[in-house]
């Protein structure tokens, strides 16, 4: 019986929480952790693939090594909401190299802005060179990170053994 594409078992699921600590695992080591031989084990990956569950592998980089050091959040007010509007602001964030996560948000400002710069003088010629350059901004508060407490790629699985309940 050929499996769906969206249906997971707790082998896959296993897979996908291995994988997302470590891509680099050699496809015969996750196989040894699944406990699967390798064909099986590369043939699920490939659906997991195939299916949209594992969207790329990327490396995780040290922004302190490569002089951005500094994090800060960006709350963006629009001044018209449009659909128009939100496509073009949209647009102009994603070509900003600065800005690591851009998220549409429901509540008392329009957009969260995450950008990892080099320093104050760095933020300061981002917001005046290029996110107030976007029209159609009416306001911007920023959050300056004064210490990273958390920060994770990895996405809460559940529980291997739980998956049948």
């Amino acid at each position: 019986m050929k499996k769906s594409s969206d249906t997971l078992d707790r082998i896959d699921l296993k897979i996908l929480d291995i994988l997302q600590q470590n891509c680099h695992i050699s496809n015969v080591e996750l196989a040894n952790k699944v406990n699967l031989s390798p064909t099986p084990c590369l043939e699920r990956v490939k659906r997991l693939e195939k299916s949209g569950y594992i969207d790329k592998y990327v490396a995780h980089l040290n922004p302190k090594k490569l002089q951005a050091n500094l994090t800060a959040y960006i709350q963006v007010s629009l001044s018209n909401t449009s659909t128009k509007d939100l496509e073009d602001f949209n647009r102009q964030v994603r070509a900003l190299d600065e800005v690591t996560e851009c998220s549409m948000v429901a509540g008392g400002f329009d957009y969260l802005i995450k950008i990892r710069i080099r320093d104050m003088a760095a933020y300061r010629d981002f917001l005046g060179d290029k996110l107030a350059v976007i029209k159609g901004i009416s306001q911007t508060h920023t959050y300056v990170v004064m210490e990273e407490v958390k920060s994770t790629h990895i996405i809460n699985i559940p529980s291997h053994t739980d998956s049948g309940r």
